[in-house]
């Protein structure tokens, strides 16, 4: 998968998760705030792998220019 495929599957789970926990605390289910709660943090950990994804691939970009530059 993509960095940003994954980073926008993170955000959108983020957001699902907070209204999840919203609609469990608005009814009083603590199962359905607690689900929302886990999701939240899968969102968090999405975008913190895309962010990463990206990163690697900026520094594997330099290394290859400064291969190249060097032949």
């Amino acid at each position: 998968m993509g960095s940003k495929r994954d980073q926008i599957k993170g955000y959108a789970n983020e957001a699902a998760g907070k209204v999840k926990q919203g609609v469990g605390k608005a009814i009083g289910n603590d199962r359905l705030r607690a689900k929302g709660a886990a999701q939240e943090v899968k969102g968090e950990a999405q975008k913190a792998v895309g962010k990463t994804k990206s990163a690697i691939k900026d520094i594997a970009d330099k290394v290859v220019d400064k291969a190249h530059k060097k032949l």
